[in-house]
Formats: C-alpha cells, sequence, structure tokens
C-alpha cells in the first residue's frame, strides 16, 4: 500500500469498478477532481453545460450498456438541477454512482454560500445516500456503492465528497470490487406449478416489461411465448423494447388509456406479467384498466412491484432470463401431457390476423390514403413513417416526441433489447442529453433521437456537448409550435377553453440558429419531400445533425 491523495483515489476506485466516462460540470468544490484527471488515462471526462444533462447522460450509457456509469455535479444548487434527471434514473433502474463536491467537514456548521443537506436532498431518489467523512472510508464506501447500484432492482446512489477529503492524502487500503449475482430461479415446484396454470388457461396473455431488457432475455420470452400461443402486448409505459415486434404472437402496447386496456384485458382470463409494471397508468380514471375476473401471475426482481396494485394470483420473485429458461421446458412437457397442442396451434393463427405486423400494415395504409404528395406539409404521422423507412437497421431511436411519436411504436420494429429508448418516468427532457450517453456505450450504432420541441428546450444544452464529441447523432425536432400534449388534454377536460401558456410564439424558437451556435449543423424542414433525402445525409454524415421539422398541426 502507498499514500495517495483522496481525489486520486476516487477515480481509482471508479477505474476499479469498470467505469471508462465520469459526466460531470465542475465547480470549485469540485477542483480536487478535475486536477487529478489530468493526471490519469483510464477515466474520460465527458462535460455537460448543466447538471441535469450530466445525470441525463449517465442514464442513457447505463440504459444502453446495462453497466455501471458515473457522473458528478456541483453541491446542492447543482444536485437540484440534476433532481428530474435523478429521478428518471431511480425510476428505470439505472446503476449511476452520483457524486458531488461538499463543503470542507465542520465549514458547512456556518452555512456557507452553496452549501445544503444533499443527503436529504438525493435519498428519496437514490438507492442510498452517504457522504464521506474520513479518507480511509473512502474505499469502503465507493465499492458498496457501485455493489448496491448494480444489484437488482438496480438504480443510483448518490455520494458527498466533502473537498477537504478530497485533498487529504493517506495509505489506503483499496479493496476490491463485489457484484452480486441474483441470477436465481425459483423453485421446481414453482415452475412446474405456474406451467401448469399457463397451459391450462382458456384464455392466455403475456404482457413483456422492462425486466426483459436488463436481462437480455427477448429470445426466452419469445419462446414462450411461441410455445404458448399466446398473445404478447408491451407494458402500458413504453419505454423500452421488450419484444420483438415482429414475433407473430406480438400485439402491440396496451397503451395508458384504462378503457382502452381494460376492453382489450376483458377477453382473458388469466395474464401473465413478465418482468412487467401491472398496467401503471399516468392521468386518472374511474374505469379500472384490469378487469376483475382477470388472474395475475407475475415473475419480477423488483419485490416492490409484487402485488402492488391488484391481487396476484402466483408472485415469482427471481430473474426473468433464468426463471424462462426453466419455465419454458416445462410449458412444453405440461403441453405433451395435456395433448394441446391443437388447440394452441389453432389460437396462433387467430393472432395472426392481427397482430402487430397486421396492425403496422394496416396504419401505414392508412398514412398513405390520408398522404396529399411528396409537396405536401408533413404531419406527424408522416413524420414517423418516414423516419422508419430510412432508418438503417442496426440503428437506435430514441423517443421524446411524446404525441407526435404517438404511433411510432406501432410503426418501428423493435429487433432487438437495445434498438428503441423511450421516455421511462414521465419527467420530459431525458433524451437531447440521454442519447449521447447512449452513443458514447454502443458507438458502433448509428443514434438518432425524435424529441418534441418542448422537451427539448429543457435540455438544448446537450447540442454542444454532442457537437464537442463529433459524436454522429441527428437529432429530429418534431416541431409543433407548443406544448401538444397538454393543450390536447386541456381540451378534453374543458372543449372550449383557452390554451395559455402553451404556444412558443412571439418570438418563435429558431431551432436551426440554436443549434448552429452550438456546433451542430441544422435545417429547417416542413415538407415531406425534403425530409427524406437530408434525414439521409444527416444519418451517413458521421456528424451531429439537426433537423427541425415544422409539423402541420390540426387546429
Amino acid at each position: 500500500m502507498k499514500s495517495v491523495l483522496g481525489r486520486e483515489a476516487f477515480l481509482t476506485l471508479l477505474a476499479d469498478e469498470g467505469v471508462t466516462h465520469l459526466f460531470g460540470n465542475p465547480g470549485t468544490t469540485e477542483l480536487p477532481i478535475m486536477a487529478a484527471l489530468s493526471q490519469q488515462s483510464s477515466i474520460n471526462y465527458v462535460l455537460g453545460l448543466q447538471e441535469s444533462i450530466v445525470v441525463a447522460m449517465a442514464d442513457g450509457y447505463s440504459r444502453a450498456s446495462g453497466q455501471l456509469s458515473a457522473c458528478n455535479v456541483h453541491v446542492a444548487p447543482g444536485l437540484g438541477n440534476a433532481m428530474g434527471s435523478l429521478f428518471n434514473a431511480y425510476w428505470v433502474g439505472s446503476p449511476i454512482i452520483v457524486t458531488a463536491g461538499q463543503q470542507e467537514l465542520g465549514h458547512g456548521l456556518t452555512e456557507p454560500l452553496l452549501y445544503g443537506p444533499m443527503l436529504a436532498m438525493a435519498e428519496p431518489v437514490s438507492k442510498w445516500a452517504v457522504e464521506v467523512t474520513r479518507l480511509e472510508d473512502l474505499p469502503r464506501i465507493m465499492h458498496r456503492a457501485a455493489t448496491i447500484a448494480t444489484t437488482p432492482p438496480t438504480g443510483p446512489v448518490f455520494i458527498s465528497l466533502p473537498g477537504d477529503i478530497l485533498n487529504e492524502q493517506a495509505v489506503l487500503d483499496f479493496g476490491a470490487p463485489t457484484r452480486v449475482d441474483t441470477s436465481m430461479r425459483p423453485s421446481i415446484g414453482s415452475v412446474n406449478a405456474l406451467a401448469e396454470q399457463l397451459v391450462n388457461a382458456e384464455q392466455l396473455v403475456i404482457i413483456a416489461g422492462h425486466d426483459l431488457v436488463q436481462a437480455d432475455a427477448l429470445d426466452e420470452a419469445s419462446d414462450l411465448a411461441q410455445q404458448l400461443s399466446a398473445p404478447v402486448y408491451q407494458q402500458t409505459i413504453v419505454h423500452s423494447a421488450t419484444f420483438y415486434s415482429e414475433h407473430p404472437c406480438y400485439m402491440g402496447g396496451l397503451s395508458r388509456n384504462q378503457a382502452k386496456v381494460r376492453k382489450i384485458l376483458e377477453e382473458f382470463d388469466t395474464a401473465l406479467f413478465l418482468g412487467a409494471d401491472v398496467l401503471r397508468m399516468s392521468v386518472h380514471s374511474e374505469i379500472e384498466p384490469l378487469p376483475p375476473h382477470l388472474k395475475i401471475l407475475q415473475i419480477t426482481e423488483r419485490p416492490a412491484e409484487l402485488g402492488k396494485n391488484y391481487p396476484t394470483h402466483t408472485a415469482i420473485q427471481a430473474n426473468v432470463r433464468e426463471t424462462l429458461e426453466a419455465l419454458t421446458p416445462a410449458v412444453v412437457a405440461a403441453i405433451d401431457r395435456s395433448n394441446s397442442r391443437e388447440r394452441l396451434q389453432h389460437r396462433l393463427t387467430n393472432l395472426q390476423r392481427n397482430n402487430w405486423q397486421e396492425q403496422q400494415r394496416k396504419l401505414v395504409a392508412t398514412i398513405e390514403k390520408n398522404f396529399d404528395g411528396n409537396d405536401s406539409l408533413i404531419n406527424s404521422d408522416r413524420l414517423m413513417l418516414e423516419i422508419c423507412r430510412q432508418l438503417p437497421e442496426d440503428a437506435v431511436l430514441v423517443d421524446e416526441a411524446l404525441t407526435a411519436s404517438a404511433n411510432l411504436p406501432g410503426l418501428y420494429p423493435y429487433r432487438d433489447a437495445k434498438s428503441y429508448f423511450g421516455l421511462a418516468s414521465g419527467g420530459i427532457g431525458f433524451a437531447m442529453a440521454g442519447v449521447i450517453g447512449m452513443q458514447l456505450a454502443q458507438p458502433q450504432r448509428p443514434h438518432i433521437a425524435v424529441i418534441g420541441d418542448g422537451s427539448s428546450m429543457y435540455s438544448i444544452q446537450a447540442l454542444w456537448t454532442a457537437a464537442h464529441l463529433k459524436l454522429p447523432i441527428t437529432y429530429i425536432i418534431a416541431n409543433n409550435g407548443g406544448y401538444q400534449i397538454i393543450k390536447d388534454r386541456l381540451r378534453q377536460l374543458a372543449a372550449n377553453a383557452t390554451c395559455i401558456g402553451m404556444d412558443f410564439d412571439e418570438p418563435p424558437i429558431d431551432f436551426v440558429q440554436l443549434a448552429t451556435s452550438m456546433g451542430v449543423k441544422s435545417i429547417q424542414l416542413s415538407r415531406v419531400s425534403n425530409f427524406g433525402d437530408a434525414l439521409e445525409i444527416a444519418i451517413k454524415s458521421n456528424e451531429t445533425w439537426l433537423l427541425d421539422v415544422h409539423l402541420q398541426v390540426p387546429r
């Protein structure tokens, strides 16, 4: 062991935990870390121009890579700036070590400028929050933080780093990383009992959820659905590619409309929630989305989700991939014992008459039918169709266009677990910065982010970071001139209401000038004839581009 400075030990410990990028926005209390960065080569520093962007980039990196990420923000106001992004990361379960510089130990008692109770601020949106009070404790805290963040259910942790700890020198035992293997299967008895319930169900439906993405279990889920000839719907909150769209059993998403979900589920007697939230909704409705006769079966690693809002007949806390690897053979054996193969095959034939592929064909036909020609103004559905037609097969699509992209999941086929990322928590402002972390995690794949004009303005400064790093990202601004989703909901509430504070006019926002000011190539578009060529040029350029697409909006 040798004597080291706290700031040097901090970076060494991050590297020991497999961290390769530190996303940050520096201030005075972070200067020790900035000084140490120039003395090492293991950690790449990625500058974001505001703390919400910093955390969103780390969130995007973890979501795309499935690995631990790290970010550093500036004392209490910086943590406050980051809270919306930290809420997103906590909600989706991204394993992030979030750190902030803090005033020197004891100095906080005098309530100096920028001081605040950061642990109390971070605790509601992190799995663990702690302050380092002795340099000798730093290795133990860093390793514990990484273990907590990466152990399912995964999520962010927070560490407060006082300046005197970072500048202190001591002989340290650096310890070593720990990763907890939670890839557990349920008991053989539970697996066999579940298999019997699935095979004996008269009308079975599967709801595919985010756990399948985190466990890289799309193949296993597809195999189970195929064996059971069961219709598969995506969970109500669409923020990842939870099932292969072109699988014959896939029926599309459930939506967050309680009445529509209730209508879909009425015909079934049994629902298997496979790593999915059980009908998480958004806006209140007097209609319960779950029919009272529907029996719930649930598999997830997140214990808080089991039986949370509705009684669950069979609740299994286990890794979905490991469970599926045991469950599918048990299902096959149960099918053979019950001579159900012919009945299930008939069910599959019926599914294919209205599965996702058939629905996509009809949706495309409807959009084409309403198409006035290449010189017409582009509307949101036409924009989404043109995007899907232009994207390379290995593209990653990041979606935060809200109303404009309502039909995007019905047009864009999920072909792998890392091909699509959407807004998870409902707190807008993620995608502009999140796509940067995603591109750094999957540099071999082209990244396209389609974002509403309102959402983009929450974190527009992320364009500078993308340009600074020369990242091949194409931003598409679905520009409807305001908060369209709020307008739509206001009109549902009160048909004759005037939309106050929901339009971006007088003056309009000039996204081309904004992008240009931050070094991003950009163009404004409003017609179908221009869009396809512009998107192709942007994707093939291997540069950062912004396409400001002015949409035709029904009045």
